[in-house]
C-alpha cells in the first residue's frame, strides 16, 4: 500500500508566489518568442512583423479570458487538462486536446533548446556542421530536468533569477537599438508574397506562440498562493509585460537590419541586429540574454507540462507505464517530456518545430473557448461574446497559417494531420478499453454534466 501511495502526484499548496509565478509564464513567453520566432514571422509577412506581434497580442487577450474564468472557479494544479475535463468529461475531446496541448509545450521545450544552441553558437563564429546547435540543445533540457527533481523552491528560485536578468537585459537592448538607430523607419520592400494578408495572418499566428507561455500560469493551478485571485492576475501581468518588449524589441530589430539580414539571421536574429548598432561586445550581451531566457524558458515549460500529464494519468484519460522507474507519477511524467522533448530538438529544426507547435496549440485553445461557451458559461460567469471571439480569430490565424504552410512546406502539415489522427485513434481505442474494463470512477464529480 505504501507503494502504491509513493505513485500518486504531489502537488505544494501555495508553493508558489505571485512573482514567482509571473516569472513562470514571461520565461516561456520571452524565451521562445523574441530570440527565434522575429526572423520566421519577418520571414513570412515582411517588415509588418512588429505589426504581427502586436496583432498576436491583441488575439491572446481574447483567449486569456476564458482561462482566467476557468481558473478563477476551479484553480487546479492540472491546469488545461482539467479544464477540459470540467467541460467535456471523461471522453475523447478531453483526452485529445489535452495531449495536443501537451504536445505543443513538448515542442516549446525544443525549440527554446534549438534557439539556445543557435544563439550560443554565435559566440564561435556559428554552427557550420550543423551539430553543435542539436548537442547544446539536448544539453539544457538535461540540465533542467536535473533542476526539476530538487523541487518547486529551487525551480522558482532559479526561474525568477533568470527571469529579473533576461528582462533587464532584453528591454536595455530594446531601448538601446531604438535610440541608436539612425529612424524608426523600416524597409517595406518583401520579397515573393510577403505582406498579402494571408502571409500576415501566419506570422500572427507564430506570434500567438510566443504569447502561450501564459498556459503555464493555468497549469501551476493550486500550488500558486491565493490561486483564485492570483493565477488571473499573473496571466495578465505577463500579457503586458511581453507586449511591452516584444514592441519595443521588434522595433529596434527592424530598424537596425534590413529584412534580408534579418531572414538571412532568423534563428539568431538578435544578436545580428546588436552587431552593427554596438560592436561584437553587444553580440556576446545578447547571446548571453539569449541563452538565459531560453534556459529559463526550458525550466518553467517542463516544470508545468510534466504536471499536466500527471493529472491526465490520474483522470485515468492516458495510458501510463511505470517501466521499472521508483518514485511518483509525476516523476515519470517529467521523464517521459524530457525524452520527447530531446528527440524533437536532436532532430527537427527551428521552423518545423514552430509549426507543429502553433497548429496543436490552436486546434486546443479552439476547443478550450468551445467548452466555456458550450458548457462552462454560467458556471464560470463567463460572457458568451469573448470565448465566440477568441474562436473566430483562432480560426482566422489557423487558416493563414496552414494555408501559408501548404504553399511552403506541405510536408510539415502532413506531419501535424497523422500526427493528431494518431492520438485520436489512440487515446479512442484507450478510453473504450478502460471503459469495458470498468473504470473506478475517479475524478467523475469532476465533469461538468452536459450529456
Amino acid at each position: 500500500m505504501s507503494r502504491e501511495q509513493d505513485r500518486t502526484t504531489r502537488y505544494q499548496e501555495g508553493s508558489l508566489t505571485l512573482p514567482g509565478t509571473v516569472m513562470l509564464g514571461t520565461g516561456v513567453m520571452i524565451g521562445a518568442g523574441i530570440f527565434a520566432l522575429t526572423g520566421q514571422m519577418a520571414q513570412m509577412t515582411g517588415a509588418l512583423f512588429p505589426l504581427a506581434f502586436l496583432a498576436a497580442a491583441v488575439i491572446v487577450s481574447f483567449s486569456a479570458y476564458s482561462y482566467i474564468k476557468i481558473s478563477n472557479a476551479w484553480p487546479s494544479a492540472g491546469g488545461i487538462g482539467m479544464y477540459l475535463h470540467k467541460a467535456y468529461g471523461n471522453r475523447l475531446p478531453t483526452a485529445f486536446n489535452a495531449l495536443l496541448m501537451y504536445f505543443s509545450m513538448v515542442i516549446a521545450q525544443s525549440f527554446l533548446a534549438r534557439t539556445f544552441g543557435s544563439y550560443t553558437m554565435q559566440l564561435f563564429g556559428g554552427d557550420e556542421s550543423g551539430r553543435m546547435v542539436p548537442i547544446l540543445g539536448v544539453s539544457l533540457i538535461l540540465a533542467a530536468f536535473l533542476i526539476n527533481l530538487l523541487g518547486n523552491r529551487m525551480i522558482q528560485g532559479v526561474a525568477s533569477f533568470i527571469g529579473t536578468l533576461k528582462i533587464g537585459g532584453i528591454l536595455i537592448f530594446g531601448v538601446v537599438g531604438v535610440w541608436i538607430a539612425d529612424s524608426l523607419s523600416v524597409d517595406f520592400s518583401s520579397p515573393g508574397e510577403a505582406g498579402t494578408m494571408g502571409n500576415f495572418l501566419g506570422a500572427t499566428a507564430l506570434g500567438i506562440l510566443a504569447f502561450k507561455g501564459f498556459t503555464t500560469i493555468t497549469n501551476s493551478g493550486s500550488e500558486v498562493i491565493d490561486p483564485k485571485r492570483n493565477v488571473g492576475r499573473a496571466i495578465i501581468i505577463s500579457i503586458a509585460a511581453c507586449v511591452v518588449i516584444y514592441t519595443l524589441v521588434g522595433f529596434a530589430v527592424a530598424s537596425n537590419l534590413s529584412l534580408a539580414e534579418i531572414i538571412e539571421t532568423q534563428d539568431y536574429s538578435l544578436a545580428a541586429a546588436a552587431r552593427p548598432a554596438l560592436g561584437e561586445y553587444a553580440v556576446w550581451f545578447t547571446v548571453v540574454i539569449a541563452m538565459m531566457a531560453t534556459a529559463g524558458g526550458i525550466l518553467a515549460s517542463i516544470f508545468a507540462v510534466s504536471r499536466m500529464l500527471a493529472m491526465l494519468t490520474e483522470m485515468k484519460l492516458v495510458p501510463h507505464r511505470h517501466f521499472g522507474m521508483p518514485g511518483s507519477i509525476q516523476k515519470h511524467t517529467l521523464v517521459y517530456t524530457v525524452v520527447l522533448g530531446l528527440i524533437l530538438t536532436a532532430f527537427f529544426d527551428l521552423s518545423r518545430i514552430a509549426a507543429l507547435g502553433i497548429v496543436f496549440y490552436l486546434i486546443m485553445d479552439i476547443a478550450i473557448h468551445w467548452g466555456v461557451l458550450r458548457y462552462l458559461r454560467k458556471d464560470v460567469r463567463a460572457k458568451a461574446w469573448v470565448p465566440a471571439m477568441a474562436i473566430l480569430l483562432d480560426l482566422l490565424v489557423l487558416g493563414g497559417f496552414v494555408w501559408v504552410k501548404l504553399n511552403t512546406d506541405p510536408f510539415v502539415i502532413g506531419v501535424a494531420a497523422v500526427a493528431m489522427i494518431v492520438i485520436a485513434v489512440a487515446e479512442q481505442i484507450f478510453l473504450k478499453k478502460f471503459q469495458e474494463a470498468g473504470p473506478s470512477g475517479h475524478d467523475e464529480s469532476h465533469a461538468h454534466d452536459h450529456h
